[in-house]
């Protein structure tokens, strides 16, 4: 898609891929970690093509930013929950 037909993101969709809060993507999008753009009523919105780079870039797969990966910690009754824990790998 050219930059004027690409799918937009709501920082809703953007947690959903990186598995976090909303208000992360947007504290993220203020330090400038990824671009938004705004739409005229003031809202966020991510160009998808960033989105899917940064997720390749930081994991290698979908999963957390910021060089973070995926530990194992048991939850209660000794399940092991997806997306338990995270450790900062530098």
């Amino acid at each position: 898609m050219d930059g004027n037909n690409e799918r937009l993101l709501t920082p809703g969709e953007v947690a959903a891929l990186f598995r976090v809060d909303p208000k992360t993507v947007t504290r993220w999008a203020a330090s400038g970690r990824i671009t938004s753009i705004r739409t005229p009523g003031g809202h966020r919105r991510f160009r998808e093509s960033e989105v899917r780079a940064l997720l390749r870039q930081r994991t290698g797969a979908a999963g957390p930013p910021g060089g973070l990966k995926r530990v194992a910690a048991t939850g209660s009754g000794g399940i092991l929950p997806e997306w338990s824990a995270f450790a900062r790998t530098r």
